[in-house]
């Protein structure tokens, strides 16, 4: 046939095809590239061409791996058990919607050759995870960025979920923006509320209608209790759910069978002692974001200080008894 393209093309081609369907496993002999030429190019080069345009690509620092069975890609810019770890984090990450989660997997998938995206079934559970339904996620942070980097001020509407599992605005915020990090599978924006004068956070996937603003952003430090700036790891483990009250001092009881759950929520903010056949930890965090944890881990865990922390969870679980007596 006619070719459809220059021959000049073929360096670049013969990469392509290496890429799409070789591998130490798939090994294509020179006959094999140059019926992929013809076939989805209309290339047509002499076998000897193919192989001084393999010697190119060895010369120009592209792992191409040659034996008896043929020549394959030897490595690529990511490991096919790389990129399952990605694809794992796509899907699992609730913030992404599953639109644009299916969109990433599908370019992940074309960083490899044709045999990995038929070990890679999960790509069609997508709609089956939990997910948000804000397709503004992406501007939302491309937003936050900018206005970082500029030190500018942002607007935005800030929603909730009804009962008919939609978001419905509740108010508009006007904030100056820190820092955003990403907290039990979900970004939140940290940053000054210009009303308020202090520090909050926000869910990313519960802003829509941002705007970037004219006016410059209020400086961290000159928020009251903020002048050292913030330690955004120590902030993320001091409010394992996000709470907005100020983080305290709180001491607990804890069984030994869960201190990988303590360093899972805490990290390196626990310090965590022997206390006979149990643990007795001590974090700084917030109160109402520990009364949750509490009750979460209930037949495992003993508050011990604050005192009044220790009597909210005392009326928690009377109002349960009450309930389930």
């Amino acid at each position: 046939m006619n070719s459809l393209e220059p021959k000049k093309l073929a360096l670049l081609r013969i990469l392509q095809i290496l890429e799409q369907y070789s591998d130490y496993d798939n090994p294509l002999k020179q006959e094999d590239i140059a019926e992929y030429l013809d076939k989805d190019y209309g290339i047509v080069i002499e076998r000897k061409a193919i192989g001084r345009n393999l010697s190119l690509l060895k010369e120009a620092g592209y792992d191409i791996g040659s034996d008896r069975r043929g020549s394959y890609l030897a490595s690529r810019e990511f490991e096919d058990s790389e990129l399952r770890m990605l694809i794992d984090g796509v899907l699992s990450s609730r913030y992404i919607t599953a639109g644009h989660s299916k969109d990433l997997i599908e370019r992940l998938c074309a960083l490899s050759n044709k045999y990995f995206r038929s070990h890679v079934k999960n790509i069609w559970s997508v709609n089956d995870w939990s997910k948000t339904d804000n397709c503004a996620l992406f501007y939302n942070i491309e937003i936050i960025d900018t206005a970082i980097e500029q030190g500018r001020q942002i607007a935005f509407s800030y929603n909730k979920y009804g009962t008919d599992k939609k978001l419905h605005k509740t108010k508009d915020h006007l904030v100056s923006p820190y820092q955003m990090i990403l907290h039990n599978q979900r970004y939140y924006l940290i940053c000054g509320n210009e009303k308020w004068k202090t520090i909050g956070h926000y869910r990313l996937d519960r802003i829509t209608d941002i705007r970037l603003t004219d006016e410059p952003a209020t400086p961290l430090r000159s928020l009251s209790g903020h002048e050292n700036g913030i330690d955004y790891r120590e902030y993320a483990t001091s409010l394992p759910y996000m709470f907005t009250d100020k983080p305290e001092s709180i001491e607990f009881l804890a069984e030994n069978s869960i201190v990988d759950q303590i360093v899972d929520w805490f990290g390196d903010n626990a310090r965590i002692q022997p206390y006979g056949d149990k643990l007795k930890v001590y974090v700084k965090a917030s109160p109402n974001a520990m009364e949750y944890w509490a009750m979460q881990y209930l037949n495992f865990v003993e508050i011990l200080s604050p005192a009044s922390l220790r009597v909210r969870i005392a009326k928690n679980l009377e109002s349960a008894r009450e309930k389930y007596n």
